[in-house]
């Protein structure tokens, strides 16, 4: 007998590059999920997920439990939406998709706060530092911040961004700063591999609307955006990042914005949900709530 918390538990897992990536999501130990999976298996008398692979593989029956059970949840979310809007109530399982660092810092306490206010709504949160990579059909929300290629989703802005070119003081005085994009092929600069975007390529405007694009040669990168905040304050380096995770420590001096007469190209939060989502009252609270967090704590600078 499979249960709506298994299905639930299972396109997790698929949703997950690693079973110690769903065991992030799901909050447990690496081997709780694996035990989980184990007994999931044993009672339906088949193997749901290829063992001895880096990434998770499923087997056919996998595919088949994936495709069938993403539809019963999506219809058991329906109906107890449909069922709770005839009293007034707002109810049904979200599944949201982020990036790690803003989902961490924005997005989970957004999640916490619809679920306080309305109980009968359930969540799962997916952080990922590819979220666009991840199917359409293994969520209801994406929240996407940066280059948006063409999409028929349903999009809503959240809040406005820029991208911001910035180092340490520290790196300043060995260094000096440049004085137009073309100066940074002699820095050393520090990328953020994110949403598969071409991150090497740093396009600046300036106040006439010249264009001027420079193909940096990273000294370091990373996926995680943490990570390249945390060099750049150690002085290793230049890195453009978004206004929201870098507004405070430009406030206080331990960043410094450069190139003031250019600016990088913009970088939105907006959320992305499919048609059948766009009406829902439960999406509809989590972006409200998700708007109230970002209100709560601006980060705009300038």
């Amino acid at each position: 007998m499979l249960s709506s918390e298994d299905l639930r538990f299972f396109l997790v897992v698929v949703a997950s590059q690693s079973l110690a990536e769903a065991a992030r999501t799901l909050d447990v130990t690496p081997p709780a999920v694996t035990q989980r999976l184990a007994a999931l298996e044993r009672r339906l008398g088949v193997r749901l997920v290829e063992r001895g692979r880096r990434r998770i593989a499923l087997t056919d029956e996998g595919d088949l439990l994936a495709a069938r059970g993403r539809r019963i949840c999506d219809e058991l979310g329906e109906l107890a939406e449909a069922v709770g809007s005839r009293r007034g109530v707002v109810a049904g399982h979200l599944r949201i998709l982020a990036p790690l660092g803003f989902g961490h810092r924005y997005v989970a306490p957004a999640v916490a706060r619809v679920r306080r206010d309305h109980p009968g709504v359930t969540a799962t949160l997916t952080l990922s530092d590819r979220p666009a990579r991840l199917a359409e059909d293994s969520w209801d929300v994406m929240v996407h911040i940066g280059e948006l290629r063409d999409s028929a989703l349903v999009m809503q802005r959240i809040a406005f961004n820029r991208r911001i070119l910035c180092a340490a003081p520290a790196y300043l005085e060995r260094h000096g700063a440049p004085a137009r994009p073309a100066d940074l092929h002699r820095h050393a600069c520090i990328a953020l591999r994110e949403n598969d975007e071409d991150v090497t390529l740093w396009r600046f405007t300036d106040e006439g609307g010249k264009v001027d694009s420079v193909r940096i040669d990273p000294v370091l990168a990373s996926t995680e955006g943490g990570v390249v905040c945390e060099w750049a304050l150690a002085g290793m380096g230049i890195v453009v990042r978004s206004e929201w995770d870098v507004a405070a420590h430009l406030r206080e001096g331990r960043l410094i914005a450069l190139l003031p007469r250019w600016r990088l190209p913009d970088a939105d939060v907006v959320a992305l949900l499919p048609s059948r989502e766009a009406r829902s009252a439960r999406a509809s609270q989590f972006l409200e709530c998700l708007r109230g967090e970002v209100c709560a704590r601006p980060w705009t600078i300038a």
